[in-house]
């Protein structure tokens, strides 16, 4: 069953307008900018923002969340949009893109971070990551940002099998939601 736009925004998003505004801000200046290639301006909401939902059923309550290789927010703003309850925490090293999450979240309590997740010397319960890097990759870079028993969860797309034979006790979530499209967060939980 097809599910409307609307719906589906006002479903999952306490303050639609807040979501609304930062689609808008990623089909201009994120386009004009280059963080979202100029063909996406059509799909923002389905292959970009509602993409990165269900990772957000996955995260406890209150948690910090820290959000590597923001890139243009995704999944972080995201996060932080559709689960308020969460201290979100977007780190990007290139700093024109540190420019345009700056503006994106101005007036939003979403902290920004200029630099490599490997120089960020504090610890959060989470870690998510979107096209940042294989698996294998990406817990070598983000492994000290957890918190023990803390989780990186890393939506991934068709290749999360593959990616899982290289790490150990890797767990895939798959994750229905009426109306978008299966999410697949690869979860790898740091032990005592």
């Amino acid at each position: 069953m097809d599910v409307s736009r609307e719906t589906l925004i006002e479903r999952h998003f306490p303050e639609p307008d807040r979501i609304r505004s930062y689609a808008e801000f990623l089909a201009g200046p994120g386009i004009e900018r280059g963080l979202i290639g100029p063909r996406e301006a059509d799909r923002i909401w389905e292959r970009h923002i509602f993409n990165c939902l269900p990772v957000t059923q996955l995260l406890k309550e209150g948690s910090i969340v820290f959000d590597v290789g923001s890139g243009a927010g995704l999944p972080g703003i995201v996060i932080a949009l559709a689960r308020p309850d969460l201290h979100v925490t977007l780190i990007e090293p290139l700093e024109r893109r540190v420019e345009f999450l700056k503006e994106a979240v101005s007036g939003l309590d979403i902290e920004v971070i200029r630099g490599q997740a490997q120089d960020v010397r504090t610890t959060a319960h989470y870690v998510t990551a979107r096209a940042v890097a294989p698996l294998e990759k990406l817990k070598k870079i983000t492994w000290h940002l957890l918190k023990t028993g803390g989780s990186l969860m890393a939506i991934k797309g068709k290749s999360a099998e593959e990616e899982m034979k290289l790490v150990t006790k890797a767990i895939l979530h798959e994750v229905e939601y009426e109306g978008i499209e299966r999410g697949r967060i690869v979860e790898l939980r740091k032990g005592a």
